[in-house]
């Protein structure tokens, strides 16, 4: 059966429950009751064919989509507070997949501490189908916040955990790295993002942001970077480097600050610009096969090529 958006919009209303908003459910706007701190916003879209393929169960779809924004709240150390979905699908899409993915985005959200407070249904011309999701976070205190273009020379360099492989399934499961966030923040972290186009190229975005040169020592990888290495024929360090979609985050760190629990050092910020690779890391990349004039920064996802 296709969808109906009055009945679509009646169903969400009924099953809305939270204890954020304090106006009037179904309203066009939401009304939030005033929070406790700074507000950090973000949006973020989930498109099929670019982010999670047609045959992508719904509500794994929904996880993804609210997990991708949290995570951006994640790399400001904000705690998060509500979500808006914008749903976009063909008419003829089942209704029932289209509940299925609201509920994933209402579990990802609820499980952050983030309630689905409202949004807005479209019906696409065509095949197109995305949800985009608006999520608002606040950040307690008033220390400065952390941002890709505060990464300092003599600072070290670390990440919440492997990369490498995610499009094995972690791409649309992973849980997003709010705790640490945070703890890398108390920790005195300056510069901080979340890894989602490809290790190497978001490192490379902070290096230009801030001014600096990261110099990587390591890169810890992934099982799943093993594991497609083995059905892709290029070596794990490549699908490390590259792959994306990881949503561990990365951050510089001071020098004597101490390192969170599950933190791992890879590197440090040094006076120059760009991202360098240590001869160890080139040796293994040339070692399978690519080539002496490869750019650390190359690969990773860019929207438009």
């Amino acid at each position: 059966m296709s969808w109906d958006e009055d009945r679509l919009q009646r169903w969400i209303w009924r099953t809305s429950k939270n204890s954020v908003a304090v106006g009037s459910p179904g309203h066009d706007a939401c009304v939030l009751a005033a929070p406790g701190g700074r507000e950090v916003l973000c949006i973020d879209a989930c498109i099929e064919g670019v982010h999670f393929e047609a045959t992508a169960a719904p509500g794994r779809v929904g996880h993804k989509a609210a997990a991708r924004a949290l995570s951006d709240l994640a790399a400001t150390a904000a705690e998060p507070r509500a979500l808006l979905l914008a749903l976009t699908a063909p008419r003829e899409r089942p209704e029932a997949w289209l509940r299925a993915a609201i509920g994933g985005v209402r579990r990802a959200g609820a499980e952050c501490g983030a309630a689905l407070v409202g949004g807005d249904l479209s019906a696409a011309r065509g095949s197109e189908l995305q949800l985009v999701v608006s999520a608002l976070g606040v950040l307690p205190g008033r220390a400065k916040p952390p941002g890709r273009d505060r990464a300092r020379p003599g600072q070290r360099l670390v990440l919440t955990g492997p990369v490498g492989g995610s499009a094995l399934g972690r791409h649309l499961d992973f849980c997003p790295r709010l705790a640490e966030g945070r703890e890398l923040f108390q920790a005195g972290a300056t510069a901080m993002m979340d890894i989602s186009d490809g290790l190497a190229w978001d490192l490379w975005r902070l290096a230009r942001a801030s001014g600096v040169r990261l110099e990587l020592d390591r890169v810890p990888l992934h099982k799943d970077a093993r594991r497609m290495a083995r059905k892709s024929g290029q070596i794990a360090l490549f699908h490390g480097l590259h792959d994306g979609e990881d949503h561990e985050l990365v951050a510089s760190l001071p020098r004597d600050a101490p390192l969170p629990a599950g933190a791992l050092e890879i590197g440090r910020v040094v006076e120059g610009s760009g991202l360098a690779l240590s001869r160890k890391l080139v040796a293994l990349l040339e070692g399978g096969g690519a080539a002496r004039d490869w750019q650390p920064h190359e690969g990773g996802w860019r929207h438009g090529e």
